[in-house]
């Protein structure tokens, strides 16, 4: 079991799950996060979506702000993982 995997995430991810709506996800998100890191985790999504849609460097850093460095660590991340591509194969359903 590698360090990620323990009651209290498991017990986090399960809450978000029962979440029913756009709106129970701002006020859930709002008060366990920072407005920084919603926006680093929308950003990384995005680039994420961009990446996978053939979208260069260039253009992913310009449309959002992105820095190389993250986009090379999402671009691994949906390369040899399967978070991303799993997320964006059900968003698209």
């Amino acid at each position: 079991m590698d360090c990620l995997h323990k009651d209290s995430v498991d017990r986090l991810f399960s809450v978000i799950l029962k979440l029913e709506s756009i709106e129970e996800c701002y006020d859930f998100f709002e008060d366990i996060c920072t407005v920084k890191e919603i926006m680093d985790i929308s950003q990384r999504l995005e680039v994420a979506s961009m990446l996978n849609d053939g979208k260069n460097y260039s253009e992913i850093s310009a449309k959002t702000g992105a820095s190389t460095a993250t986009i090379s660590r999402v671009n691994k991340c949906l390369t040899y993982g399967k978070g991303y591509k799993t997320a964006l194969d059900k968003e698209k359903k």
